[in-house]
C-alpha cells in the first residue's frame, strides 16, 4: 500500500527514523504545505526560533579545472579569457581584511588546477594563519583532496594529505563536490569527478582526524527522485557510522543546492522550482535526523527566499558571503555581499531569533564595537 503524509507524519510526531519510501512519498507530493508542517516541527523541536548566521568570507583561489562538469559554469581552462588563480599573498591578504572587517570563517573552494602544488595549498594556510589568527579556515571539497592526493603522488592517502592540511592551518571541511551520489548521473554530467564513495571516504578520514564537515546535494538537473533519496540515505549511514563510532568529527550541515543552469551546457534545462526547493529542504530535514543543521544557502536561493525556507525545516541561512563566483542568480557579479544588519531583520521578520555563530555552531558574543569576545561552548 502505498504510503501517504499522514502516515509520514505520523512518524515525524513519534519521532521515529523516515524510510526511502517516506522519502519518495514526500517528493512526489504536491501537498508542500503538509511537509512543510512536518519540517517546522522538527526544527523546532531541535532548535525552537533560534536560526544561525555568521560573519564570513568566501574565497576562490583559482577557476581553472581539469575537468568539464556539464552543470558547472565556473570553470575554465588555463589559457581560457577569464581563468586566474590568485597568489599566497593576495590570499593571505583577504583573510586579513575579512579579520579586519570581523569574519569568523573564510570558506575556500577551487577549481582542480593542474598545476599548482601541493605546496601552494599549505603555504595558503599557513600564510592565513599568520595573517589572521583568529579566523577559522573550512577549506577544500573532497573532490579537490583527492586531487590534492593525486598531484601529491598520495592517491592512496587522503589521511596523509587531510593532516598535511590540517597542521598546516586547514579547521574543517566544506559539504560541496557531492552532486547527487549515482553512477548514471555521474557520468552524464559530471564525469570525471569522484564517485560517491570517495566523497564519503574523505569525510569519513576527516571525522576521524576531528575535522567537522557539511555535506551537499546539487538537484533540478538530470537526476530522479529516487536518486535524491539515495542521496539522503548515503549520508544519513555515513553519519550513523561516525556517531557509532564516536569519532570526534561529525556532519554539521545538509545544504541542498538548486541546479541553476544559466551558462552551463545543461543550460537548456529548466532547473528547479521555488516549490522544489522548498520540498528538498524539508525533506532534508525530515529524512537526515543525525544532522543537527539544515541551510538555505541565500546565494543561490536569494534572502527572500530564506524568510519563508525557515518555515520548511532551515535554521541557517549562511553568512555575509561577500565574494562568491561560482555561482550567479541573473547577471549578479562576483561582489555578492549582505550585512548583519540585512541577516538578522531577514530573519526576524521571519518570526524567528537571529543567533551568530562561528563555524562550528558556538555563539558568537561581540563587543559593542563589534569584536569578538566570546565564542561560547
Amino acid at each position: 500500500m502505498a504510503r501517504t503524509l499522514a502516515d509520514i507524519a505520523a512518524k515525524v510526531e513519534a519521532g521515529a527514523r523516515l524510510d526511502a519510501e517516506d522519502g519518495l512519498a514526500l517528493l512526489r507530493s504536491r501537498d508542500i504545505w503538509a511537509i512543510g508542517r512536518m519540517a517546522d516541527k522538527v526544527r523546532r523541536r531541535r532548535h525552537g526560533l533560534t536560526t544561525w548566521y555568521n560573519v564570513n568570507r568566501h574565497l576562490n583561489y583559482s577557476n581553472v579545472c581539469a575537468l568539464s562538469c556539464k552543470f558547472c559554469a565556473f570553470y575554465r581552462k588555463k589559457d581560457q579569457d577569464g581563468a586566474y588563480a590568485h597568489d599566497v599573498a593576495d590570499i593571505a591578504e583577504q583573510a586579513r581584511a575579512a579579520e579586519a572587517a570581523g569574519a569568523t570563517e573564510i570558506h575556500i573552494v577551487g577549481g582542480l588546477h593542474p598545476y599548482l602544488p601541493f605546496s601552494y595549498y599549505t603555504e595558503m594556510l599557513e600564510a592565513i594563519r599568520a595573517a589572521a589568527p583568529s579566523i577559522h579556515v573550512k577549506a577544500f571539497t573532497a573532490v579537490e583532496i583527492v586531487h590534492l592526493a593525486r598531484i601529491d603522488r598520495r592517491p592512496r592517502d587522503p589521511e596523509g594529505v587531510l593532516s598535511d592540511l590540517q597542521r598546516a592551518g586547514l579547521g574543517s571541511l566544506p559539504g560541496g563536490g557531492a552532486e547527487v551520489f549515482d553512477d548514471r548521473v555521474h557520468d552524464e554530467a559530471f564525469k570525471g569527478k569522484i564517485r560517491s564513495d570517495q566523497w564519503l571516504e574523505v569525510h569519513r578520514v576527516a571525522h576521524r582526524l576531528g575535522l567537522m564537515s557539511n555535506a551537499t546535494i546539487l538537484y533540478g538537473h538530470i537526476e530522479s527522485l529516487e536518486d535524491r533519496v539515495h542521496h539522503f540515505e548515503l549520508l544519513r549511514a555515513a553519519q550513523d557510522e561516525a556517531i557509532e563510532q564516536e569519532l570526534p568529527g561529525r556532519f554539521q550541515t545538509v545544504i541542498p543546492l538548486p541546479f541553476i543552469p544559466d551558462r552551463s551546457a545543461l543550460e537548456r534545462l529548466p532547473g528547479p522550482t521555488a516549490l522544489d526547493d522548498l520540498k528538498m529542504l524539508a525533506v532534508s530535514r525530515l529524512m537526515l535526523d543525525n544532522f543537527p543543521h539544515v541551510k538555505a544557502f541565500w546565494i543561490m536561493q536569494t534572502l527572500e527566499f530564506s524568510q519563508t525556507a525557515l518555515h520548511f525545516g532551515v535554521d541557517d541561512i549562511d553568512g555575509t558571503v561577500v565574494w562568491y563566483d561560482i555561482t550567479k542568480i541573473g547577471d549578479q557579479g562576483t561582489h555578492q555581499e549582505v550585512t548583519v544588519r540585512d541577516l538578522r531583520r531577514t530573519i526576524r521578520e521571519a518570526g524567528f531569533e537571529p543567533v551568530e555563530r562561528d563555524t562550528l555552531y558556538r555563539p558568537v558574543q561581540r563587543s559593542r564595537e563589534g569584536d569578538v569576545v566570546h565564542a561560547a561552548g
